[in-house]
């Protein structure tokens, strides 16, 4: 999955829901800088979570491997890691966003919100916990992008470009910024396999 969506050489990966055992091999699967933030620590270690994980991955999903945002950003570009921060309430399942600095000129965030669809406000909250996280980071007039799974439809945020159609957003504010663009399909099909059951979406910025 990351050697396909870094084939196009993008300047900015968000990646969620990363098995905690994969965090190290991140680099040097996507020939990326890696700033990572565990948002759930894993009940076994290494190459045996894997292994459990991998007997019904729709059953265990995190709750052995654990789960861990990351950000990848071309090696061409400089990069200044600006933390992280728990977006959940306690006693939720733990939900983190976390930020970059590139160039010295644009803070990137992402973000993994809880599945809470039946009570939008949870996600909601956690968005705005995130985006004020991000804004915190900013300098004045300075560029924010705010990425991730919101697991929340149609999240609009004063002063930040239009949401796209599904959960993943890609939201800019301060900087010009394409429409969110959905994978099609077919673009992540492996001879045969759907390789995530989320679309990834781009955005150009700027």
């Amino acid at each position: 999955m990351v050697e396909l969506a870094r084939a196009d050489e993008p300047d900015v990966l968000c990646l969620q829901e990363v098995p905690v055992w994969a965090v190290p091999r991140l680099a040097a699967w996507s020939e990326m800088h890696v700033e990572a933030a565990v948002a759930r620590p894993p009940l076994l270690l290494g190459s045996l979570s894997a292994f459990v994980t991998r007997l019904h991955q729709g059953f265990f999903r995190s709750a052995i491997a654990g789960q861990a945002n990351a950000i990848l950003v071309a090696r061409r570009h400089s990069v200044a890691d600006l933390g992280k921060e728990r977006i959940s309430e306690h006693g939720r399942e733990r939900r983190v966003v976390q930020a970059i600095r590139i160039e010295d000129t644009l803070v990137v965030a992402n973000l993994h919100a809880t599945n809470e669809f039946r009570h939008s406000q949870v996600p909601q909250a956690e968005v705005e916990r995130a985006r004020a996280f991000a804004e915190s980071h900013a300098r004045p007039g300075e560029p924010v992008v705010l990425a991730g799974d919101f697991n929340l439809r149609d999240p609009r945020l004063p002063g930040y470009s239009q949401p796209g159609p599904g959960i993943d957003q890609v939201l800019v504010r301060g900087a010009p910024s394409t429409p969110v663009a959905v994978w099609p399909r077919e673009r992540r099909v492996q001879e045969g396999v759907v390789l995530s059951d989320h679309a990834p979406v781009e955005v150009t910025v700027g």
